[in-house]
């Protein structure tokens, strides 16, 4: 294996290989495939903070799904996507891109009929032409469309797992919570039953605004939240991924690797990435671990955070602060003010409040009702965990 094959995909889902643990979450989606595989409806929300794994999660899912339960397995993403027919033209999109060099793919042509505009290079990129031109009463024809599939495909597939990703753009259109609702009442209310296992993908906040727009959701929806990795799970992904390039790594390297990914898929990813790039000796010891988690705060500062975080991260004063903010444990979402201010300097103090502040008006802090005045909380896990990793690294290199 070549030594610029990098066995991590920062950015990507996980490939199926390499991925570890979620045994309760793995076996409630199955469990739903499975009802659906046998006529049922089912709809879940798959919900985390970021990088916590979510498609990754969805994509393991679908996998087992068809293998399986051989349930035609539809996952979909939709970033930037803010309208009902966008949305519907890039399921049936997905649909004739997966269909294609399988047994069944003539009869997903057939089902689209003249609806299919371009065919590409070898036939291997099909598309739909403008969804203004033949898509719109497919939105309102969603599930008897659905239904005519299930027929067609009845000798090749049990049923349909539809997941909806990266909701964000629809998740606050009024337009998509009354469709989800209306999709769900018109299949529960038939007599003919609809094998349809629906998953959405996508933040908590981004479920809330749902419900807010349609209350009838909360209901619908059965909640499947991700956690992060626990540390076993963790050194089992790094393991597992070194050993797939043949290069070894020490038990203090793989310790340090586990320590500063904090449970989440998408700091390990840019980890284990970074420190495979910098190892020259297709061996990873413990200061090839280090280097790589030094790399790696950059990149996902530069990466993951909204610009203006970063830059506040990355400032002269704030930096001195941030040091002394280091904690011994990555996960842990809240801290107090009183405990701050002993670790620093006078003159440190006096900017603390307006350090707080400003990471409070960025969104990277909130107060914390629970703790009492003064007590803050990290609105999310990767703004957490990236904070502890620049006060490591600040130990580690203790220029300003």
């Amino acid at each position: 294996m070549p030594k610029e094959y990098s066995p991590f995909t920062p950015g990507q889902p996980v490939p199926i290989e390499f991925f570890v643990g979620r045994v309760d979450e793995v076996n409630r989606l199955k469990q739903a495939s499975a009802e659906s595989a046998a006529g049922r409806l089912r709809a879940m929300f798959l919900s985390g903070e970021r990088g916590i794994g979510k498609s990754s999660l969805a994509s393991f899912v679908r996998f087992l799904a068809e293998r399986d339960h051989q349930l035609l397995g539809l996952h979909t993403f939709l970033g930037g996507v803010d309208s009902l027919e966008e949305m519907v033209r890039r399921v049936f999109d997905r649909l004739l891109n997966e269909s294609i060099g399988k047994a069944w793919h003539e009869k997903v042509r057939g089902f689209f009929g003249n609806h299919i505009r371009q065919v590409g290079l070898f036939g291997v990129s099909v598309q739909f032409g403008e969804a203004g031109k033949d898509l719109p009463p497919m939105v309102y024809d969603f599930v008897p469309a659905l239904r005519r599939l299930v027929e067609r495909l009845r000798d090749d597939k049990k049923g349909i797992l539809l997941i909806l990703d990266d909701i964000n753009g629809l998740a606050s259109v009024a337009s998509f919570a009354n469709w989800l609702k209306s999709l769900v009442d018109e299949i529960s209310t038939s007599h003919e039953p609809l094998p349809l296992c629906l998953v959405l993908v996508g933040l908590e906040d981004r479920r809330q605004s749902l419900i807010a727009n349609q209350p009838s959701l909360a209901r619908v929806f059965n909640l499947v939240d991700i956690r992060p990795w626990t540390e076993t799970e963790t050194s089992d992904f790094f393991q597992k991924a070194f050993d797939k390039v043949g290069v070894p790594v020490e038990e203090s390297a793989l310790r340090a690797l586990t320590r500063y990914a904090g449970g989440l898929p998408v700091l390990a990813h840019e980890i284990g990435d970074a420190t495979f790039r910098i190892d020259q000796d297709s061996s990873i010891g413990e200061s090839d671990a280090v280097a790589g988690v030094i790399s790696a705060a950059d990149i996902v500062g530069r990466k993951y955070l909204e610009p203006q975080v970063f830059q506040a991260l990355r400032s002269t004063r704030y930096r001195a602060i941030l040091r002394k903010a280091a904690v011994d444990e990555p996960i842990g979402m809240s801290f107090h003010r009183r405990d701050l201010l002993k670790r620093l300097s006078d003159d440190e103090a006096k900017v603390t409040d307006n350090f707080l502040r400003r990471l409070k008006k960025l969104g990277v802090l909130r107060s914390d009702p629970e703790g009492g005045p003064g007590a803050y909380r990290f609105d999310n896990l990767l703004h957490k965990v990236y904070f502890w990793m620049e006060a490591n690294r600040a130990y580690a290199s203790p220029q300003p």
